[in-house]
């Protein structure tokens, strides 16, 4: 979906151009991205996402587009190994193993961008921050969160201190106020006389929580209340402190649902899912925030495949592990031998056109969204739809 831009409206009438348009994308892993940008043109193999896929191609139909009008911020990193890449948004900026190099992947940036692109006139400047394996619960803990809850397993751990609590959260907004502090030096198309708005936020992490069951204990059976109802309280003052720390008391903020294993992933993953939307339905936040469903962009045809190879590694772990009920149980079973009982095991489970589909639209895990380009491109262009839809409705 597009909206015409209020900048072209104000440029036809002669008047001043708009603000750069600033968007501030944060998360995890999943927000990182770990789509490999061979995998895009499978887009193209489904008629209905054709179309995406010839957005995402330049002049010639084959390299990927570069967005004219959008940069890009990227701040990264492992442990205290942080930096940033940026530059014109393009393919790479998704997980990068060095902040300030093309990873050779995407993530939902690429697509938002290339939105946003298509929408305003004036410049857009995306400023990223997202690290893989990071919770809600601590490492993005916010103040309106209060002090974390030491658990008895983290003091007998001597885990999660106190004082590291919310560390990423920190690193994110200084990352945010230093790139506005001087926007040019990302965005040389940034005009400082008509400056910048802040015009959304988008949220897509929660695969930590969902498997933390050190925090989120689970329930007795029959239970029912959702284990995960903390984990709602806790984004619901994470949107709220945000707005506050960027002055931005109104500013659009797009929840991305997790949807890894689509439309059955079990029931841990739907119970979290309406943790995860449930800050969206609050009175303060109705037109303001909104929660994206991410599970119907899952790719079922690749996750079945998966769950194929799912299995074939099972049975290697049994098979070298001697298990009981697999065909090397008395331990006779030579690597060679493994090998080959393996390679005809997968034979006979995956066909080839399978494992040919496999490896052109994946390239990752299934709580990475297989590394499925098809994935993280329907999510981006959906987030910035649902941030586009927030700003004409506040105008």
């Amino acid at each position: 979906m597009r909206y015409p831009s209020l900048c072209l409206l104000l440029a036809a009438l002669g008047l001043q151009a708009a603000p750069t348009k600033v968007f501030i994308l944060v998360g995890q892993s999943n927000m990182e991205g770990h789509a490999k940008v061979e995998t895009i043109d499978y887009i193209g193999e489904d008629p209905a996402t054709a179309p995406l896929l010839k957005r995402m191609k330049g002049p010639d139909g084959k390299a990927p587009a570069e967005g004219e009008g959008v940069w890009i911020s990227y701040f990264t990193g492992i442990g205290e190994k942080n930096g940033e890449g940026f530059g014109k948004l393009t393919t790479g900026y998704g997980s990068r193993q060095d902040p300030a190099k093309d990873g050779g992947k995407i993530g939902p940036e690429y697509t938002f961008g290339l939105a946003m692109d298509r929408a305003y006139q004036e410049p857009v400047l995306l400023i990223k921050a997202a690290w893989g394996g990071k919770s809600l619960n601590y490492d993005f803990r916010s103040p309106g969160a209060g002090p974390y809850p030491r658990t008895p397993t983290d003091l007998e751990k001597d885990r999660h201190p106190l004082e590291n609590s919310g560390h990423y959260y920190r690193l994110m907004l200084a990352h945010v106020r230093q790139v506005l502090a001087n926007p040019g030096r990302v965005c040389p198309s940034y005009d400082p006389k008509q400056g910048y708005e802040i015009a959304g936020f988008i949220w897509l992490q929660g695969f930590n929580d969902m498997v933390d069951t050190n925090f989120y204990p689970r329930l007795p059976k029959g239970a029912t209340t959702n284990r995960y109802a903390k984990y709602s309280d806790y984004m619901a003052a994470f949107i709220r402190d945000v707005r506050k720390d960027l002055g931005v008391p109104k500013m659009p903020f797009v929840i991305g649902v997790m949807g890894v294993g689509g439309k059955d992933p079990g029931d841990d993953n739907l119970a979290f899912r309406e943790a995860m939307a449930a800050p969206a339905s609050l009175p303060e936040f109705k037109g303001n925030v909104i929660a994206v469903r991410t599970g119907p962009f899952w790719d079922e045809q690749l996750g079945a495949i998966q769950a194929k190879r799912d299995k074939v590694r099972q049975m290697a772990f049994e098979l070298r592990n001697k298990n009981a009920k697999s065909a090397n149980a008395d331990g006779k079973m030579t690597e060679a031998q493994q090998r080959d009982y393996l390679k005809e095991y997968e034979a006979k489970l995956i066909t080839a056109a399978e494992a040919a589909q496999w490896k052109r639209g994946a390239s990752n895990a299934g709580y990475h969204y297989l590394g499925c380009a098809k994935t993280f491109a329907l999510m981006g262009e959906a987030f910035a739809e649902a941030n586009l839809v927030m700003l004409k409705d506040a105008k």
